[in-house]
């Protein structure tokens, strides 16, 4: 029983960790890379269709970002859509292309973004903390119910203590790589 609760919270830690740093991955940092647009939705025939299932995107250079959009009729609604998105691209259509320019950040713009890549982490742990709240919680239930006794209690919860320490300094370690890669110039 106690096994299956610390897998539970394992897991459940493993997945905030990996969230996080998906979150961390949209925050731009000034070099191309074609995840910056795996949250674009084009509006395609009536229905919202991620970008990139509607084009093939490449980075060109450093700077730049390529799409071949597989459906030219569909090119208008593409570049719509990047626009429309809270990213702060301006694309442009050449022909079969939609280029898209990645705009240099300015240190003001880099240091906000720190700001917010901190306040992600900050609800990761929280997160990582709330499942050790709950792993704990579901021991002590087992306590009450006489199910295992007080050193079993103990044992499990240094062992969650230990599983939420190396899931918060992944958590650590992950924002100090994401810093260091926006305060990069």
């Amino acid at each position: 029983m106690i096994k299956e609760i610390i897998e539970d919270a394992k897991s459940r830690m493993e997945k905030s960790v990996e969230s996080l740093r998906s979150q961390m991955s949209k925050v731009r940092t000034g070099r191309a890379h074609p995840s910056i647009l795996d949250s674009v939705m084009v509006n395609y025939y009536g229905t919202d269709t991620p970008l990139k299932q509607l084009a093939n995107i490449t980075t060109e250079d450093s700077r730049t970002l390529a799409l071949t959009v597989f459906d030219k009729s569909s090119s208008q609604a593409v570049e719509k859509a990047i626009m429309d998105s809270d990213l702060g691209l301006n694309p442009a259509s050449a022909g079969a292309v939609i280029r898209i320019p990645l705009p240099p950040l300015t240190e003001e713009r880099r240091k906000d973004l720190v700001k917010i890549v901190r306040a992600e982490a900050e609800q990761g742990r929280v997160a990582v903390r709330n499942i050790r709240r709950d792993a704990n919680g579901d021991i002590k239930d087992l306590l009450k119910e006489k199910e295992i006794t007080e050193d079993e209690e103990r044992q499990a919860e240094d062992e969650i203590q230990k599983l939420t320490d190396k899931y918060v300094k992944q958590i650590d370690e992950a924002l100090k790589a994401k810093e260091e890669d926006l305060m990069e110039i």
